[in-house]
């Protein structure tokens, strides 16, 4: 779509969304397939982090090893769907540091409302992940980077597993400077603001109370 928004196009992707999809999957089976996809997705969004060259020994030889350089990162989960993309980055990016920033939508006007936000407190100086299964309205998504940028942050990346058009559209005109990863694309929102086939409430299936 542009350079800051990455749709990812892969078969086993597509094969995995599909299960999640399926009205008949259980939450057991539902929170692998979302730790499965959001360690694909965290490579994707680590794959511009500095690397620094030292020596290292093989059994056969002396060759030149990678680490990565200077980058203090963190995850911020959006509360608390978002908790099931946490392990599956965690896999990638076990040092990191987490955030949690809670959200809910008042089911009257539609909008986002924040009751809970814990950083790092050098999160200033930390490259952040925000993660969140589905990116609907994409109220919930640019008030938690607003609030990250009040902080002190400045490099901020999305992840989400789904997304909807009118989401995306909305995070590009308020948070340019964001990098935004999906891992599917859906045709739009229904007029209670879910997307569209989507997968229901994440929330409530990752966790077992729809």
């Amino acid at each position: 779509m542009t350079e800051n928004v990455q749709i990812l196009d892969h078969p086993v992707i597509k094969h995995k969304i599909s299960i999640l999809r399926d009205i008949n999957t259980g939450s057991n089976e539902f929170r692998s397939i979302i730790k499965e996809i959001s360690i694909i997705l965290a490579y994707e969004a680590t794959k511009d982090l500095d690397l620094e060259e030292y020596e290292i020994q093989t059994p056969i030889t002396k060759t030149t090893g990678y680490k990565i350089s200077g980058k203090k990162l963190g995850i911020v989960p959006i509360l608390r769907a978002g908790l099931g993309m946490v392990d599956g980055v965690l896999e990638v990016l076990p040092a990191a540091k987490i955030g949690h920033i809670g959200m809910y939508r008042d089911e009257e006007t539609l909008m986002p409302v924040e009751y809970y936000s814990k950083l790092p407190n050098d999160v200033e100086k930390r490259d952040i992940i925000v993660v969140d299964p589905m990116l609907a309205t994409g109220g919930s998504a640019c008030d938690a980077i607003e609030n990250l940028k009040k902080k002190g942050c400045k490099e901020i990346k999305l992840l989400s597993i789904i997304a909807a058009p009118e989401g995306i559209e909305k995070l590009r005109e308020e948070h340019p400077d964001v990098k935004i990863i999906v891992a599917q694309l859906d045709d739009g929102l229904n007029e209670n603001s879910y997307i569209v086939p989507g997968l229901g409430d994440a929330g409530d299936r990752l966790f077992g109370t729809k």
